[in-house]
């Protein structure tokens, strides 16, 4: 057996991106937070759906598109079965479709409060000498990798970018300032133990409880 311990954190963002709009009830630029209601309405074979938001401030709706005058033939039937029940999981995942929000907005607000579950894959035989992590990201978040790992790892993020430039964090897919980049689904982060790093315990974080 390999002295590595292999992980996965899933990582689920708890807030919905929030789009900046003109809110004609407050009379200005206002958030608006998704409800998680899907609205459809078929004329036809032809079929619109929108997903509401509310104005944070007064409860005023929006209907950001999600796709008009779709004729209902192109249209996956358990897609539009998902619509047509509010299905809240397909609902959410939408909600975090940021880039398209980006398009319908100037300024759009996103989060970093995340939830991080933790699943053991291999806990390798002592001592321990590595940690590989991958991390398992189902929908967007602005969440930088140096800030998980400073949060989950209770250390500074200056801590982490000294383990990075000591060869003792890598993370794939390579590339630049990668710690300063919003974690993603498939992405690794591999860590070197060595027996003097008492002041953080890297094996049971890396865990969880």
């Amino acid at each position: 057996m390999s002295n590595v311990l292999r992980v996965q954190w899933t990582i689920t963002p708890q807030i919905a991106p929030r789009p900046w709009l003109t809110c004609n009830r407050c009379g200005g630029a206002r958030a608006f937070r998704s409800s998680d209601k899907i609205r459809i309405n078929a004329n036809g074979k032809r079929v619109d759906a929108w997903l509401i938001y509310k104005c944070v401030d007064c409860e005023n709706s929006w209907n950001r598109p999600l796709f008009e005058r779709r004729h209902i033939r192109d249209i996956d039937p358990a897609f539009l079965q998902a619509l047509q029940t509010n299905d809240p999981d397909w609902a959410r995942r939408a909600a975090f479709d940021v880039e398209d929000l980006k398009r319908r907005s100037e300024r759009v607000e996103e989060f970093a409060a995340v939830d991080v579950r933790k699943l053991a894959l291999s806990e390798g035989s002592e001592p321990l000498e590595r940690i590989e992590i991958a991390l398992a990201v189902p929908m967007p978040t602005c969440l930088r990798v140096d800030r998980l790992l400073a949060s989950e790892f209770r250390m500074s993020r200056v801590r982490v970018q000294e383990l990075q430039a000591n060869g003792r964090l890598a993370i794939s897919p390579q590339g630049a300032r990668m710690l300063r980049r919003p974690v993603r689904d498939r992405m690794g982060v591999s860590i070197e133990i060595l027996p003097k790093d008492d002041d953080v315990d890297f094996v049971r974080s890396a865990r969880g409880p």
